[in-house]
């Protein structure tokens, strides 16, 4: 990945303000305890009873994430459990889930990191319900996995940025102010999980728009950070004027990490990247390309909100897993190197494992 634009200093300015209260959605009363518990402030430990699934029982999986498939030959990246330091997360009980979400429509909007993880949850499910048949379908940009006899349906919509992309002249314009387009779907569901973040970094031709429309103004390009932070306060708005929070739970996923830069962990001179590791790190990684201050930007503004949303704080936790990313494991002929996405089994499980945390409380 690509740095593609300076940090804010007005950002980093308040960086220290925010961190006293970054975890403010994943604080939890204890039972018969007098402490609060941090969900996210932990560590990762083994266990051998990992993973929550055989990857062999779960078609869903696609093959960029299907490591093991794709000739991976360890598998003690399956087998970490996130542990927080003053209470248990509670483990994955898929029989609990599909009581909870019976009926119910849950949609991931955002971009393949946001696939990763409703891949997660539906073979979780499924491992929960081995008999349940399911299916799955694809139309434009969303993605579908329906359990008909549980009456879940898991939805996948992709939109990178949020925000809405539009062809005007002949010309693929980013519209930092609207969200009319994307959102015409979001309203018919039950969850909605939302996650933007990796594409903020993509230029040329890997970016898919010509120009960005800010506010009145169309620009060829501009500070990426500053794009990020206007095309999330744009969804914020829409969310507090258009959602009905008694009726939609809102979440946002956090800003994945990913490691492409050794150095952030401390070795210099290593340029296998995320390649041949097998355990976690000692100290979750610090990445280069503004992964931090976007993750500063979206604490910040989910703080502003009207309407509650919560947030699965899963930068920091997923930080210290350099050794679940699929690196040269992303297909079988083992070209190219992946240290953005997640093998699964893997990280994404114990994101979903935090959704349901959170769910136990609402």
């Amino acid at each position: 990945m690509c740095a593609c634009s300076s940090p804010l200093s007005a950002v980093l300015a308040v960086t220290v303000l925010l961190l006293s209260s970054i975890h403010a959605n994943a604080v939890v009363e204890l039972k018969n305890h007098d402490k609060k518990c941090d969900l996210y402030d932990g560590s990762w430990v083994f266990d051998k009873s990992y993973p929550l699934y055989d990857v062999e029982e779960c078609p869903l999986i696609l093959q960029q994430f299907n490591c093991m498939r794709n000739g991976r030959p360890d598998r003690r990246y399956q087998k970490y459990r996130w542990q927080p330091k003053n209470c248990n997360l509670p483990r994955w009980d898929g029989r609990e889930f599909g009581k909870r979400v019976r009926g119910k429509r849950i949609m991931f909007v955002g971009d393949s990191i946001s696939m990763n993880q409703w891949e997660s949850l539906g073979c979780i499910i499924r491992a929960a319900y081995p008999r349940a048949p399911h299916s799955s379908a694809r139309s434009g940009l969303l993605s579908t996995i329906l359990f008909p006899k549980l009456n879940i349906t898991l939805m996948y919509m992709r939109n990178a940025y949020i925000v809405d992309i539009a062809t005007q002249k002949a010309a693929k314009v980013l519209k930092l102010n609207s969200v009319a387009a994307s959102a015409k779907q979001w309203l018919h569901t039950d969850f909605l999980i939302f996650n933007t973040w990796h594409w903020w970094l993509h230029t040329g031709n890997k970016q898919p728009w010509d120009v960005i429309e800010d506010g009145k103004v169309m620009r060829k390009d501009m500070d990426r950070l500053k794009a990020y932070e206007r095309a999330l306060r744009t969804w914020t708005r829409w969310i507090d004027k258009r959602v009905d929070t008694n009726k939609i739970d809102i979440f946002f996923q956090g800003v994945s990490p990913d490691h492409w830069n050794a150095s952030s962990w401390g070795t210099t001179t290593d340029g296998q990247r995320c390649w041949g590791r097998e355990q976690p790190l000692k100290q979750a990684a610090v990445e280069g390309g503004g992964t931090d201050e976007a993750d500063i930007i979206l604490k910040k503004v989910l703080r502003g909100m009207k309407k509650p949303v919560h947030l699965l704080d899963i930068n920091k936790l997923s930080g210290f897993r350099v050794d679940g990313h699929p690196s040269v494991y992303g297909n079988p002929r083992r070209l190219g190197m992946d240290c953005t996405h997640w093998c699964l089994p893997g990280v994404p499980d114990t994101w979903n494992q935090l959704l349901y945390a959170t769910l136990l409380r609402l």
